[in-house]
């Protein structure tokens, strides 16, 4: 995965030269691969993500992947304060360094997945991050459920993963993940990031996507935080056997009632004027949400408690 953070993400980077050259800071350490480190190396693109990611005077902002700092300096400069999270403990006495310069910086070091990230305080407003492919679907829906103080995220991804976040429906790209970030965020901006902006280079593509929370009566298909968790499981149950109709590849998992689990699925199909053979890529976030309802997957009792996703 290229980006500029490190521990569970990509490795940093100095905007250019050999890594860890200029400003006399120390050479930085080599991409590790288990880590998915390749240092961002081009100045240009540096400063174009940070002017996307928008960071405000009155954010708190969490950053996965600080490395040796090269987006934590920036985001210093703009934001309340940054919770920065590393694993990769060849960082630490830099961050720790840099810590002692800037008291808006909180650096914890460690797996920000394997933390409870709803405990930091002040919360974060906003998620930057360069996210490795596999934190980066767990990271994302962590934070939209967990943290609903965030309401924007920065992220580079491979560009397939951000294909897949705001894919259609009905193309190839469009998942279980499309749905579920689409029913809780609305894209805002993607900006293409090519393999030689990193050192070393990587074999696929990367975007910086930018994407926001829907605020209240923004969106139709709003559902609160019970009701997101359990539309979760029933649109991974469905997208985990896509080419399987909706009527074959949910009757197992809908909960027990007098009428068939089939003859609901169709009812709930042919009540949004779709095909009692339609496939799970064939609903959009909104008809996704209204199906759930219709199944008795989403209830009353869920919407009640918690606010909006």
């Amino acid at each position: 995965m290229s980006g500029f953070g490190g521990g569970a993400t990509a490795g940093g980077g100095n905007g250019g030269g050999a890594p860890g050259a200029g400003r006399g800071r120390p050479p930085r350490p080599r991409p590790l691969h288990r880590y998915g480190q390749n240092h961002l190396v081009d100045a240009n693109i540096l400063r174009a993500i940070v002017a996307q990611a928008d960071v405000h005077a009155d954010d708190v902002v969490l950053e996965v992947g600080a490395a040796d700092g090269l987006l934590t300096r920036p985001l210093l400069e703009r934001a309340l304060l940054v919770h920065a999270f590393e694993i990769d403990q060849r960082f630490v006495p830099g961050l720790e360094a840099l810590a002692t310069r800037h008291t808006n910086l909180c650096v914890h070091f460690g797996d920000a997945l394997k933390v409870d990230l709803s405990q930091l305080r002040p919360p974060p407003t906003a998620l930057v991050a360069n996210l490795a492919y596999n934190i980066a679907i767990p990271l994302i829906m962590t934070s939209i459920v967990k943290l609903p103080s965030v309401r924007r995220w920065s992220v580079m991804v491979q560009k397939e993963l951000g294909d897949r976040l705001f894919a259609a429906p009905s193309t190839k790209a469009y998942a279980a993940v499309s749905v579920l970030t689409q029913v809780a965020c609305r894209l805002q901006d993607s900006r293409m990031v090519p393999p030689s902006a990193f050192r070393p280079r990587p074999r696929v593509d990367s975007c910086f996507i930018t994407f926001r929370r829907w605020e209240a009566g923004e969106c139709d298909a709003a559902v609160t935080a019970a009701e997101y968790r359990a539309l979760d499981r029933l649109v991974r149950r469905a997208f985990g056997q896509r080419r399987k109709v909706l009527t074959n590849s949910l009757g197992g998992f809908l909960p027990s009632t007098p009428v068939p689990a089939r003859e609901r699925v169709c009812a709930a199909l042919e009540a949004l004027g779709l095909s009692v053979a339609a496939r799970p890529e064939e609903l959009s976030p909104a008809q996704w949400v209204e199906f759930a309802r219709r199944l008795g997957v989403l209830r009353r009792d869920q919407a009640e408690h918690g606010g909006e996703v």
